[in-house]
């Protein structure tokens, strides 16, 4: 008789042994499973990354106008080409845009993986959601994204702060997907307070708080001890004691940035630097993962999405970019952190070398860039390498689920450890290989 998969794993007792990983997956501490093989440990490369800044460049960043520049083009003779000019770095060999000064002098901390690909194109929702989970959107499965499985597999580095912090607009991408809520994020919009929902309101003084805080204290008394060990009702409970820490004055003064000093403030620059100040500080007080949005000002009126006309101001975005990356590389390097701390740029898809009909250009996922800095990887400068126009990747590709296994990897974390949605075992990554020679 033909057993399903269902049918076998009751006979073979698998099924109970899934049930007990479950459970255990619930609490912070239990990480492995029985499905994990033990001997792969040795297999991957270890890096001693304890942080991780994602800055998400929303839109699609051309790789041929920044990482990867190629020979000059021209839009209004629709001459395939970069848009700007290059200028070389501190890597011999290596060149960027000349809008990327700063980083260019920095680009032996750096690495522009330069043949990340993808087969996503035309949808940026669609594209935005694999270079956040690393999979393609699945009927059946609701796969974590990148900083979710972090904080699944790594927790907090502190106790008193969260494991996953987002800096921008909150949605299904960014998630915890079947990880459930301990893997999911905080969020703020604005740098200039904390989390709306850890935010005392107007009106709440300090005293006031204490009592409504006895008070609470007193219920959740009551209730546990009704409960009689009801584990939802304590699992609900400990949220409630982790949310009074994060909107304790404590954690809250992490938000201050008028704390720092004003000519640090200054060279981050605007908003978008703001949160990379933020994030530093995040890092500080033991964030293990936080992404950074860079795309909601649009100071060229389209973002980095540059179709049309949206493509004139584009080096304002680009510099933008070069100021606060830079500032935030010293800025760690000062506080002795960036050996310890993985900064990552990631887009939904790069540019093609030509232009479209009003002198911007479209989208292209089958060679585009993405970058890392810090972490105390073996950079390069790039890895990687395109055709004459970055359009077609010559050597060394890189997937999506290599990319995603480069940064669990730095972390020291197996990329093909297994989660677990339900009784289904996931791999953490999508049979992604670390880049190896980026450890030493």
């Amino acid at each position: 008789m033909a057993w399903n998969r269902r049918e076998w794993m009751r006979r073979t007792g698998v099924g109970a042994s899934c049930l007990m990983a479950g459970t255990a997956m619930g609490m912070r501490g239990a990480k492995a499973s029985l499905f994990d093989e033990p001997d792969t440990a040795a297999e991957f490369p270890k890096g001693k990354v304890e942080h991780v800044i994602s800055i998400w460049l929303g839109g699609g960043m051309g790789q041929i106008d920044t990482f990867d520049p190629k020979r000059r083009g021209d839009a209004a003779a629709k001459q395939a080409g970069s848009y700007y000019d290059s200028i070389p770095t501190a890597v011999e060999g290596v060149r960027v845009c000349e809008h990327l000064p700063l980083l260019a002098d920095r680009m032996d901390r750096i690495t522009a993986v330069r043949s990340v690909h993808h087969e996503v194109i035309d949808e940026h929702a669609a594209a935005t959601n694999r270079m956040h989970t690393g999979r393609p959107v699945s009927g059946t499965v609701q796969y974590p994204s990148l900083g979710s499985a972090v904080a699944w597999t790594r927790g907090a580095a502190n106790e008193d702060a969260p494991a996953y912090v987002l800096i921008g607009y909150p949605n299904l991408t960014r998630g915890p997907g079947f990880l459930g809520a301990d893997a999911g994020y905080l969020y703020l919009t604005d740098t200039s307070r904390g989390p709306a929902g850890l935010s005392r309101p107007d009106g709440i003084d300090p005293r006031r708080a204490d009592r409504r805080e006895s008070l609470l204290g007193a219920v959740r008394s009551g209730a546990l001890n009704a409960a009689d060990g009801d584990q939802a009702i304590a699992n609900y409970d400990a949220a409630i004691e982790k949310s009074l820490r994060l909107s304790s004055p404590d954690f809250q003064q992490v938000f201050e940035l008028d704390r720092e000093p004003a000519a640090l403030r200054e060279s981050y620059g605007g908003e978008f630097g703001q949160r990379c100040l933020l994030a530093r500080r995040l890092c500080q007080r033991g964030v293990r993962f936080i992404e950074v949005s860079h795309n909601l000002n649009f100071l060229n009126g389209t973002g980095w999405d540059v179709h049309n006309a949206g493509i004139v101001h584009q080096h304002e975005l680009i510099r933008e970019m070069d100021a606060a990356m830079a500032t935030l590389m010293d800025d760690l390097a000062a506080q002795r952190m960036l050996d310890k701390t993985l900064i990552v740029i990631t887009t939904e898809f790069g540019r093609p070398p030509e232009f479209d009909g009003g002198g911007g250009r479209g989208h292209q996922s089958r060679a585009f860039t993405c970058v890392l800095a810090g972490g105390g990887l073996n950079h390069v400068g790039a890895f990687g390498e395109t055709d004459e126009l970055s359009k077609t990747i010559v050597s060394d590709p890189v997937s999506v689920p290599d990319f995603f296994a480069t940064i669990h990897a730095s972390l020291g974390t197996d990329p093909a450890m297994l989660l677990h949605d339900g009784d289904r075992p996931v791999p953490l990554t999508d049979g992604g290989r670390p880049i190896a020679a980026l450890f030493g």
